[in-house]
């Protein structure tokens, strides 16, 4: 009997001591840490020897750089995302970048770049550019712009520095590895020997995450890191400093609107009929073609006169005039923008003027980056031949972004904020042209991109009335909601039996009425027209209508309702007193002075008050 059970008892040992080992197994290999290495070309998701990884202030990014004869290039968008002052020409393969006193550009595949007039040797092609992609030398955007590099092969790779100020780091205490991921199962990445430096990026208990200083980002046991150190990051990039064309006195401009050459001679009349004028901005210059060229309306008789006058002419150039013009093109094409800028100070020269007005508008947000840069290019030849450079912009909008007021505002002299047309014609409801709350959000917005001492108020000396025609009881009426008509559904008024409900009759009453009120806003029972006004003629049309205007707090304005055969008449005024409440924002906020569009639409009155705002 015993010799039967003792093959079974060894059998079940040997199962034991099989089970024991496999276990013994498991425990090694669950604990043991793993030798597997990451290949790092793998690792940055290198795809040929002809990229670069790029690691940005400790992130892996997914951009890659190019390698092109040991030299780095970085893609132009990423260019632009640490300086977004180099300006890239699609159209004639032109890079350039503007500084506070000079212009410096590179034309593709050259070795050589100009400053100013001046050419300088580089060592090696600066800008490589083909069909799809345009790239940078990297060490030609370190020229101008703030961050610092490291470059490092096997595989190439570049750490970049753009963010300043403190960071952590620590000391490893003996030699270990830095892991993928947490976890002594995650592929190896490089070996960390003792007393080497890393810098901690987010800390754990267990496993931290650490960067080397060679741009490898992984993880490394907690308990492996001395108690950190802080470290600051220290910038040796001076920034640029801009200087402006200042004025020692408060701006008072008017905008002189000049259709033709004859016109000139209306300011012997407008200058006379205004008080404390310092500046005169007339509209003679516009886009003449998609070249660049101007049509100019200016007159040296007419600088003579107001220089006579102790005032200062800032000629505007505008885009609106010659509808066959693509301001677009003009501002895209380097050699067109070129040649608007030399025509403008060309003319500046010739007609011995103070300043230029540029009021470029309705540009669509693929023009933003050019025409920023033909702000740029026209502000330094303004500087250097000592005459000033102002810009009108919209008040600040979501879409109105890409104008980049902050940037115009480094380079230009003056800002303007046409804070008007906040309702015009072809809006879908009536409104103010300029309402308190409207300005002052104006100058609000723009205060965040732009000096007080730049700013330039631009306010409206026009009205707009406004009038709301009924139409046509079939046009008046959608088919769909006709039911919805009270006057066509209250038929219970000639059923005498229907009459007996008069709790039916209020509820019938009442739902009609809600009725008709969403009727009435999803359904226009009108056709709306407006048309601008001069501030004498408004007061004609209220007196002539026995009209009173009451004044409302929410507009800074008085405010006028009328009906004339049948077709409403609302008026949102502008006047002295409306102008009083803007000019109150203009102190307010220590602006540099106030505009006012246009001269000739102003009642005599309105000058007594803005000189005790300016002047």
């Amino acid at each position: 009997m015993k010799k039967k059970i003792i093959p079974f008892i060894a059998v079940g040992v040997l199962i034991v001591v099989i089970l024991l080992f496999i276990a013994l197994g498991n425990l090694i290999e669950k604990y043991t840490p793993t030798k597997e290495r990451q290949d790092l070309n793998d690792y940055y998701s290198m795809s040929s020897q002809d990229e670069a990884a790029i690691i940005l202030d400790h992130k892996l990014l997914d951009t890659k750089a190019r390698v092109e004869n040991n030299v780095i290039y970085l893609d132009y968008d990423m260019v632009k995302s640490f300086n977004p002052r180099f300006y890239w020409d699609y159209n004639e393969n032109i890079l350039r970048y503007t500084t506070s006193s000079d212009l410096i550009t590179v034309h593709a595949g050259e070795s050589q770049y100009t400053v100013t007039k001046d050419t300088i040797p580089f060592d090696h092609p600066i800008v490589k550019a083909d069909a799809d992609q345009t790239y940078v030398a990297l060490d030609f955007v370190k020229q101008y712009s703030d961050f610092n590099y490291v470059v490092y092969n096997n595989p190439h790779r570049i750490v970049m520095t753009s963010e300043w100020g403190d960071y952590e780091t620590a000391v490893i205490k003996k030699d270990t590895q830095l892991r993928y991921q947490g976890g002594i199962k995650s592929p190896i990445l490089t070996d960390l020997l003792k007393e080497s430096e890393v810098i901690v990026l987010t800390p754990d208990e267990k496993w931290t995450k650490v960067a080397t200083a060679d741009g490898i980002i992984g993880y490394v046991r907690s308990k492996l890191l001395s108690e950190t150190t802080v470290k600051t990051a220290v910038s040796e990039y001076v920034q640029e400093s801009f200087s402006h064309i200042k004025k020692d006195f408060k701006i008072n401009m008017g905008w002189h609107q000049v259709t033709s050459e004859t016109a000139n001679s209306t300011i012997s009349t407008v200058l006379p009929n205004s008080k404390g004028l310092n500046v005169i901005s007339p509209t003679w210059f516009y886009l003449n073609d998609n070249n660049g060229n101007i049509a100019s309306l200016a007159s040296k008789d007419y600088v003579d006169y107001c220089h006579q006058h102790q005032v200062e002419v800032w000629a505007l150039v505008s885009n609106l005039e010659n509808k066959e013009v693509n301001t677009t093109e003009v501002l895209t094409y380097t050699s067109r923008r070129e040649t608007l800028v030399n025509n403008l100070i060309s003319a500046a020269i010739q007609f011995n003027l103070d300043g230029i007005n540029v009021d470029l508008e309705a540009l669509k947000p693929e023009a933003g980056d050019a025409y920023v840069q033909f702000i740029r290019e026209l502000s330094l030849k303004c500087e250097a031949n000592n005459i000033v450079l102002s810009v009108d912009n919209y008040v600040p909008t979501d879409y109105t972004a890409f104008y980049n007021r902050a940037e115009q505002a480094l380079f230009a002299d003056y800002i303007a904020i046409m804070a008007y047309d906040e309702h015009y014609a072809g809006c879908d409801e009536a409104g103010s042209v300029a309402s308190i709350g409207f300005v002052t959000e104006g100058v609000q917005n723009t205060l965040n991109e732009v000096p007080a001492e730049q700013i330039i108020l631009g306010m409206p000396f026009y009205t707009r009335v406004w009038s709301e025609t009924p139409l046509p009881a079939e046009q008046g009426e959608s088919p769909d909601n006709a039911a919805q008509n009270p006057d066509n559904t209250n038929d219970n008024n000639e059923n005498p039996a229907d009459n007996n409900n008069d709790q039916n009759m209020d509820d019938a009453t009442a739902d009609n009425a809600a009725d008709e009120e969403d009727f009435a806003d999803s359904y226009q029972l009108f056709t709306l027209d407006s048309y601008a006004t001069n501030m004498n003629e408004i007061a004609k049309l209220l007196s002539a209508n026995a009209i009173t205007p009451v004044w409302s707090d929410a507009d800074g304005q008085y405010y006028a309702e009328y009906v004339n055969d049948g077709i409403t008449y609302k008026i949102w005024i502008e006047n002295a007193v409306s102008l009083e409440e803007k000019l109150k924002v203009l102190k307010e906020y220590n602006l540099a002075g106030g505009a006012f569009w246009k001269l000739g639409l102003e009642s005599s009155d309105v000058w007594d008050t803005i000189i005790k705002y300016i002047n």
